[in-house]
């Protein structure tokens, strides 16, 4: 046998004298007040209840008993016209006893009495059950839809697929584009309580003024292909799909394009809009999104907007404004009449847009083409315009006369006649394209996360030189600042930007110089939290990619005009002096900017007077308005063509203190 081992803990000193507490002095007992009738009741009423349903049926047919019973006896003693009798009275009470409770009231032997009650209880069990199981049908019914979990029968409207930060800027850029359609509606499919979803777009709704379009919210997994058919994606008009908020975030949208096709199949294609955070992954999902879907990359736009912004200050606020669906927005429009025309007599011809380009048969962009470009068959023109309703175009255009072409076998060339001439733009002598190329341009970048790298090329491309910085610099005219979010990793990177920012501000005030300044956030949210000057430009790269998404969904021939205009290189949007066409202080039309600026190679879209900060797009061609320095021209061009423009009219040095 096996003897168990003891152990014995040996007792332990203590350093220094621990205070015993006293024993407590005994005193009179403490009395708990005694509980109400209220409580009783309450304790016998939970107790009778959990002890089952035969217990609780039996309790609530004594109770009716009880009340009814002596009522009806009230009521029948009091009653001139019941029998004198006792037992008379008493089956007149047994009758008012029966028909209150629905047991039949029959009089005569027990054994009528027995069976009529027999019969009353099968009614009542009968209906009750019957009643039961209308009841639980639409209260079911009811909880599927608040669950979402309904089918959708809609043709032509917009699905949304996924939920993110972008859904709700999403949301209300296509409620806007199907304000004009009849019968339209947007759905969103997400795996979210619907409740919430409605709750968190019923604001945008509001701010979107919008009654006519419907807006569905359901309940589902994107990648599953059961909850894709409930959304019906075959009828849609445009389907699109949104990266979650999740690590996993374009595995997720790869899966979801997947179920997507499984679900429609390739023989009824839909216009499908994707987009995935990271520029690895669009190989993967073009892929999974098969033949004429357009897939976005988040991080290459958002990498190539702030490069524009830094090359173009205040630029963001015009991207934004040519994005959204408020105001001026492009379209893409096919009108037979227009074939043979050159693109300067589109131009002149617009009353009430601005041309911006021409879009081929096969679909490819042609942004800012030479005024000598011919409208051919099958080519449809890009406008900027309020919405989707046609321009007005004159039908009578000035004489055109004809060049001769070079070769036989091509179509003649129209241009205009000259025009009356234009005085020269300024005066002072315009730097040369050495002069631009030998300038020394610097940005420091302040911040780091993965789009880092590809910031830096493009800024390389374009002859900038980006220097990485720890510490926050001086305030210097000459350099610009790019403020880049905080690590990928860290939960919100837009704690670093909002930190940076305050510092450059405080930093300015004490210097009394300011520098240019482009801020990236991944929250609009945070935009009004921002301490940015009239200098500084926020950029909300995930936003914008939002608002890119939803024009792309309406016309897909934008997709490669935009990612044209995106680019540094090439036709871009680009900020000019408007003392680039005109002197200072002449009083003209926007219509003669227009025509000088297709003098010197440019497309114009719209100004943004010297006194404000909002850009006017497409802005009416005829009130006249006196021209000065501190006012710009919005235009789309190459950036050999124009003169540079490294920052707004007022001098880099001036003091920004009063």
């Amino acid at each position: 046998m096996r003897k168990e081992l003891e152990y014995r803990v040996p007792p332990q000193r203590p350093s220094h004298p621990v205070a015993v507490p006293a024993p407590p002095t005994p005193g009179p007992p403490r009395h708990r007040p005694a509980p109400s009738l209220r409580d009783r009741t309450r304790y016998w009423v939970d107790r009778t209840v959990v002890k089952g349903m035969t217990t609780v049926a039996g309790w609530l047919a004594l109770v009716c008993l009880v009340v009814v019973a002596p009522a009806s006896a009230l009521l029948v003693w009091t009653d001139s016209r019941s029998p004198d009798t006792v037992q008379g009275k008493m089956e007149t009470v047994w009758r008012t006893v029966g028909q209150t409770l629905r047991l039949g009231g029959e009089v005569g032997p027990p054994l009528r009495i027995v069976l009529s009650v027999l019969l009353a209880l099968v009614s009542l069990l009968y209906v009750s059950t019957l009643v039961g199981l209308v009841t639980t049908a639409i209260t079911d019914r009811l909880s599927e839809l608040q669950r979402g979990q309904s089918t959708v029968v809609e043709r032509g409207h917009s699905l949304v697929l996924g939920w993110s930060e972008q859904t709700p800027t999403l949301v209300a850029e296509l409620l806007a584009a199907h304000a004009q359609r009849r019968n339209s509606a947007v759905v969103v499919l997400a795996d979210r309580d619907k409740l919430d979803m409605e709750r968190e777009l019923r604001a945008v709704v509001t701010a979107a003024g919008v009654r006519r379009v419907r807006l569905l919210c359901r309940r589902g997994r994107p990648a599953d292909p059961a909850a894709l058919a409930r959304v019906s994606p075959a009828a849609a008009g445009a389907v699109v799909v949104l990266p979650p908020d999740t690590p996993e975030a374009d595995t997720q949208v790869v899966k979801t394009l997947l179920a997507l096709r499984a679900v429609v199949g390739d023989v009824r294609p839909v216009r499908v809009v994707a987009a995935v955070r990271q520029t690895r992954h669009v190989a993967t999902a073009r892929l999974a999104a098969g033949p004429g879907a357009v897939v976005l990359d988040v991080d290459g736009i958002a990498a190539r907007i702030l490069v524009q912004c830094v090359l173009e200050p205040g630029l963001s606020r015009v991207l934004e404004d040519l994005l959204d669906f408020a105001g001026a927005e492009l379209h893409v429009h096919r009108v037979p009449g227009l074939c043979g025309r050159t693109f300067a007599e589109l131009r002149a011809a617009c009353a009430d847009a601005c041309v911006v380009g021409l879009v081929r048969p096969d679909g490819s962009p042609l942004l800012n083409p030479p005024p000598r470009t011919v409208l051919g068959p099958g080519d449809a023109v890009i406008v900027l315009a309020e919405d989707e309703t046609p321009p007005t175009w004159d039908e009578t255009p000035p004489t055109w006369h004809e060049i001769p072409s070079t070769r036989d076998e091509t179509p003649p060339t129209w241009i205009a006649p000259p025009a009356p001439p234009l005085p020269p733009p300024s005066s002072a002598k315009a730097p040369t394209a050495a002069d631009i190329r030998a300038a020394p341009r610097r940005v420091l970048v302040l911040g780091w996360n993965r789009r880092g790298p590809e910031i830096v090329d493009g800024l390389a491309r374009n002859g900038w030189e980006a220097v990485r910085e720890e510490s926050l610099p001086a305030p210097d005219p000459a350099h610009h600042v790019l403020v880049l979010g905080g690590p990928d990793d860290h939960p919100d990177p837009d704690e670093y930007t909002l930190v940076t920012l305050l510092r450059l501000r405080a930093a300015e005030h004490e210097a009394g110089r300011r520098t240019l300044t482009v801020a990236e956030l991944t929250d609009a949210h945070h935009r009004p939290l921002a301490p940015a000057g009239p200098h500084t430009d926020l950029v909300v790269g995930g936003w914008l990619v939002g608002l890119l998404m939803a024009q792309v969904s309406q016309t897909a021939e934008l997709a490669a005009a935009f990612d044209e205009l995106f680019s540094p290189a090439g036709n871009a949007v680009r900020l000019r002096p408007a003392t680039d066409y005109v002197p200072e202080g002449t009083e003209a039309p926007f219509a003669t900017l227009i025509e000088a600026a297709g003098r010197q190679g440019a497309t114009a879209l719209g100004y943004r007077p010297g006194d404000s900060r909002v850009p006017l797009l497409n802005p009416p061609k005829t009130g006249t308005r006196r021209w000065s320095r501190e006012d710009t021209l919005i235009v789309v061009t190459t950036a050999e063509t124009l003169q540079p423009h490294e920052g707004p009219a007022r001098p880099a040095d001036t003091p920004i203190l009063p």
